[in-house]
């Protein structure tokens, strides 16, 4: 045997074979004899009050040895004595009694079956269960002795170590879970106080020890003076508006800043919580919405072994994409993107998800490239996330944006036509609604390109339009989390500008279904909620930090930027909103007639004009203006630094 096979054969046999987990199993092993040993004498002594008559004692000790043997091997079979002592838990007290029980029932077969075994069928019926319920309770009781009386000294202790007391609102099976880690956890830096929790039913009730005080209007009350050092909320079904209102009650206290929060309910694994899984309150936390309602399994028809290509890969929508789509069992996955090192990122996290991923550096505007890459993979479905997006360094080098978000879609739409895709799905921006931006004409122009490729059959060509995605990459919220690490100040345009968010999941769940229902040439329109204020959304995170905004880290206001508006807008005044099957799913009416010879000339007339390399602004925006009248542009501003 070679040192690689003895080595592999070592670590196999090693769990069994270890020292302490053989000192335990012998261990279990031994007691559970005696206590089923026990348990049978003790059936026979109560059944005729401790007077056994002499026909069973003189063949008891083979009648022992059957039920231990029978007993042991069913406890065995059921993995019973893999089980850590001060692990054992409701999970494993089933087991036990899933074991004793089939011990039981395989011991009136043997009682039947074999009379001549020691007289077994002489053994009264009320014997037999007495030892069932002894073996269950003693078993029981020996498994559990080590971490009740753990629990027990640990709680007598815990609150004079220093640790932090922690009010836990939620006691339901997240918060039972965390308290019985914090309980039972000798390392764990915190200590469960008590309960909060709206059901009246458990008021007054302990849960490992722990009390649930009250419900969550009285968390003031139970906050103030008792020294609490965080408050945990252990719901993960809650949603953002009930984080928000406990938020605001922990605050007006003013005795607690630190506040924790468990995941969502989709991002934990078999439903199990740890102190792990515990995270700060982000402002994405508060901002989110109800979850949304989505036909997977229409989705799951529609992406199911199809060949599916998502340019911009890399992009935080792009990577969204592609960890959703790869959920759906696509055929294969293609990820495009310029940036070798973000479409890194996305594979490896992929890798292990889908059999089929296929990393593809290239550019949407290398034509070339882009039609040798559709000829050798031939997608069936395309995901357009590909787009230079960043407002206000657009506005400097528009010719960019032209190079990129028109004719770079141009090349792309025109590729998944030539080589027979079934559907193209571009991702838009509420900016391409009255832009007043550079960013903002050439994302409708895009629009309106792919709306004249629909229009020659074949592929159908969709666009998606939605606002700002939580922590996207050069977003404002990732930008305010610098500038507070920094110490301040926190920089705000202009106190009144609001703009629309959505989290990147649930953005990208409604592109897929948006996309499934499409039919082509649509522009369709996701609800966005309210409009957040930006001024607000940079309050709340200074907040959420522990500190006070305008006295810990001051709010500078620094003006509109170059094509910024005070409010986004998601539906053109011209077009208006019908509803679709989905509640948060809106199709844009477009009653601009389409006039597919103007589109391509002036497109033509724009491109060519981008790649002479002389272009100026002054030249481009009437050049854009032609493709998307509505672009007004917005009051420009002298220096490039002006950000």
């Amino acid at each position: 045997m070679g040192k690689s096979e003895t080595a592999r054969f070592e670590s196999k046999i090693a769990p069994v074979f270890r020292p302490t987990v053989l000192k335990r199993k012998v261990f279990f092993l031994t007691a559970d004899a005696v206590l089923i040993a026990l348990s049978v004498y003790l059936s026979f002594w109560l059944r005729f009050d401790g007077r056994i008559p002499a026909t069973f004692t003189k063949g008891l000790w083979v009648r022992i040895c059957v039920v231990v043997v029978v007993t042991i091997t069913m406890i065995a079979l059921h993995g019973l004595y893999n089980v850590a002592w001060r692990f054992f838990g409701l999970k494993d007290m089933l087991k036990l009694l899933q074991a004793v029980t089939l011990s039981y029932l395989l011991l009136i077969v043997i009682i039947y079956a074999f009379n001549w075994l020691a007289g077994m069928r002489e053994i009264p019926r009320s014997v037999l269960l007495l030892n069932y319920n002894f073996t269950l309770v003693l078993l029981g009781m020996l498994r559990i002795s080590k971490r009740a009386l753990r629990e027990y000294h640990f709680r007598k202790r815990g609150l004079s170590r220093g640790r932090k007391k922690v009010l836990i609102v939620g006691a339901g099976t997240a918060g039972e879970q965390i308290a019985r880690e914090m309980t039972g956890n000798r390392k764990s830096a915190h200590f469960p106080i008590g309960f909060v929790d709206d059901d009246e039913a458990k008021r007054g009730t302990e849960i490992h020890g722990v009390k649930v005080l009250g419900k969550r209007q009285d968390i003031p009350q139970i906050l103030h003076g008792n020294g609490v050092d965080e408050v945990l909320i252990a719901i993960p079904t809650v949603n953002s508006k009930d984080i928000r209102k406990i938020v605001e009650l922990v605050r007006s206290t003013g005795e607690v800043r630190s506040i924790k929060l468990l995941p969502g309910i989709h991002d934990i694994v078999e439903g199990k919580v740890s102190l792990m899984d515990i995270k700060d309150v982000e402002v994405e936390d508060l901002l989110g919405r109800a979850p949304v309602q989505i036909n997977f399994e229409g989705i799951r028809a529609f992406l199911k072994n199809k060949r599916v290509l998502v340019s911009g890969a890399g992009g935080s929508i792009g990577g969204e994409l592609a960890r959703t789509i790869s959920q759906f069992e696509p055929g294969e996955l293609i990820l495009l993107d310029n940036d070798e090192t973000e479409l890194f990122y996305v594979v490896n996290r992929l890798k292990n998800a889908v059999a089929g991923v296929l990393p593809v550096v290239a550019t949407i505007r290398d034509e070339a490239k882009i039609d040798r890459i559709f000829e050798q993979t031939r997608p069936e479905i395309v995901l357009h996330a590909a787009a230079l997006k960043h407002v206000p360094i657009l506005e400097h080098y528009p010719e960019e944006a032209v190079k990129t978000n028109i004719r770079g879609t141009r090349i792309l739409g025109e590729a998944a036509m030539r080589y027979g895709a079934e559907r193209f799905v571009n991702i838009s921006t509420d900016k391409a609604i009255n832009p007043t931006s550079v960013m903002g004409a050439s994302k409708r122009a895009g629009e309106e390109i792919l709306r004249a490729l629909n229009a020659m059959g074949g592929t159908r060509f969709i666009s998606v339009r939605f606002g700002n995605v939580l922590g996207s990459r050069g977003s404002v919220i990732p930008l305010f989390k610098e500038q507070i690490r920094k110490g301040g100040p926190v920089t705000v345009t202009h106190a009144d500008m609001k703009r629309y968010f959505m989290a990147v999941s649930e953005a990208v769940l409604l592109v897929l279904e948006a996309a499934t229902a499409g039919k082509g040439g649509e522009a369709f329109v996701l609800d966005m909620g309210e409009l957040v204020s930006i001024d607000e959304l940079a309050r709340e995170m200074i907040r959420l930090s522990g500190l006070e905004p305008d006295v810990d880290i001051m709010i500078v206001y620094t003006g509109l930027r170059a094509g910024e508006k005070l409010y986004e807008e998601l539906i053109m005044a011209e077009e208006g909103a019908m509803p679709t099957e989905h509640r948060k799913i809106f199709l844009a009416r477009n009653s601009k007639p389409l006039n597919a010879a103007h589109i391509w000339k002036s497109v033509d007339r724009l491109i060519d004009a981008c790649e002479s390399g002389s272009c100026r602004k002054s030249e481009i925006i009437p050049l854009l203006r032609e493709i998307v009248p509505t672009y007004v542009p917005g009051p420009d501003t002298s220096s490039i630094n002006h950000w």
